[in-house]
């Protein structure tokens, strides 16, 4: 997996003064200037930059390789190299079902909860010499969990898929859920379902896996969100267990990062344990997680949703974070074993400039990709190694939001998704496409 240098992003934000805040830096990127310039109808779906252009790949309700109708509710997702050259996407179903109407994708035996509407599927992609992608096959690879929403590929070669929910057996299902569990990229079949308890059963969004450690952050999407690190007992083998932690500011116990921050300032980062990553009993506290360690003295986020390793660190979305309650771009960088830096690299100062900041990834030449999830139109923003951001993509298929985005093993096509409805009943569509074009002559 590249791994890009923006080195030029954190010291830029550091060398801010108060008098520089996000109202009066330079909120966009020209063309020729880390932008690509303005938007125009590439296809029936997207809007993109001239020079850029893109293949649909999947589709809802598009009978896959399996037999089974590709499900809705497309979201985060990650590129892998095969060993025969193709690239595999394996791609998480956001179904918002309830216990009473959800259904199981796929072959109901394989799943964790017969009950479950959510999971992955994973899809084969030739990309041929030119550039253009095709799909090769695709099947269900994750059955029976709920609220797959993001997730985060690891060094390993496989992805985590996070349950953005904490429901169980109180509410209708027929296991507990909350959970993280792990798709190898190299499956042809469904996995055997494992719930990844040591690593937290709270309201997860996305993780990012540090390549030289094996230590796996983690993203809270409530309100009153927490980060958290789960430390393997042994590197890649997540199943064997682990010691929870949630990050906490050095002497600032119970630090509240979701307003009146300056952007640029450097935090210094401890860790606190969380003794009861799997909290017992009847469920029904999404809290239960974040309590114990902010009563240890961690941190307070807004609403943790995307995150992606990069840079020897983690970006990071505070959704609704802010002092315009639009959102926030962190960074967490480990200085050692137990210590680390918190910045602030960028905070949208209105909708028009990011609106919800939600899946990220990081581009190999230096950029940031966003997927926005504010209402109205749903945009793709860049940000420049220098604080900048632009306008990559624009949704106009429909309103729902973009998901996903992962770059090619070679860096040289970005695979994104629109989500679609997130229930079997609703109308509209999710599609995954494959963007490729001129990217040399921007940030991405």
């Amino acid at each position: 997996m590249l791994t890009p240098s923006l080195q030029g992003l954190i010291a830029c934000s550091r060398t801010s003064s108060a008098a520089t805040d996000a109202a009066q830096r330079p909120r966009t990127a020209p063309r020729g200037e880390g932008g690509y310039g303005i938007l125009r109808d590439a296809g029936p779906e997207l809007a993109l930059p001239a020079g850029f252009t893109y293949s649909v790949l999947s589709y809802t309700g598009k009978p896959m390789s399996d037999g089974n109708a590709t499900p809705a509710a497309f979201d985060g997702m990650a590129a892998f190299a095969l060993a025969n050259g193709n690239v595999r996407l394996i791609r998480n179903h956001e179904n918002r079902d309830a216990p009473a109407n959800a259904r199981v994708k796929g072959d109901a035996s394989r799943a964790y909860d017969a009950r479950g509407g959510g999971g992955t599927t994973s899809l084969e992609v030739r990309i041929a010499p030119g550039g253009t992608a095709s799909l090769v096959r695709d099947f269900v690879s994750l059955n029976g969990t709920i609220v797959n929403c993001a997730g985060g590929p690891t060094p390993w070669g496989s992805w985590l898929s996070c349950e953005e929910s904490v429901e169980g057996r109180a509410q209708g299902w027929a296991q507990e859920h909350g959970y993280v569990f792990e798709v190898p990229a190299t499956v042809e079949s469904p996995v055997t379902p494992v719930p990844l308890k040591a690593m937290g059963r709270f309201i997860h969004e996305a993780v990012a896996v540090d390549p030289n450690t094996g230590i796996v952050y983690e993203t809270e999407d409530r309100q009153i969100a927490g980060f958290y690190r789960f430390l393997p007992r042994r590197r890649g083998m997540l199943a064997e267990g682990g010691l929870l932690e949630m990050l906490a500011i050095e002497g600032r116990p119970n630090y509240d990062t979701a307003d009146k921050q300056q952007m640029g300032t450097t935090l210094p980062v401890h860790w606190v344990s969380i003794d009861q990553p799997d909290p017992s009993g009847t469920w029904g506290d999404s809290a239960a997680v974040f309590a114990q360690g902010f009563t240890k003295g961690g941190a307070r986020f807004s609403r943790l949703e995307g995150c992606w390793w990069g840079d020897g660190g983690v970006f990071f979305h505070a959704t609704n974070g802010g002092d315009a309650k639009v959102g926030q771009v962190w960074f967490y960088r480990p200085t050692s074993a137990d210590a680390g830096e918190l910045t602030l690299v960028f905070e949208s100062p209105s909708a028009e400039v990011l609106n919800y900041p939600d899946n990220v990834t990081v581009s190999p030449r230096g950029g940031v990709v966003i997927c926005e999830d504010g209402g109205g139109e749903q945009f793709i923003r860049g940000l420049t190694r220098d604080g900048r951001i632009f306008d990559f993509a624009r949704n106009i298929l429909n309103r729902t939001e973009f998901a996903g985005a992962c770059f090619s093993p070679d860096g040289g096509t970005l695979f994104l998704n629109i989500m679609g409805s997130t229930s079997d009943a609703g109308k509209e569509k999710g599609v995954t496409v494959a963007i490729r074009g001129p990217w040399s002559d921007g940030a991405l």
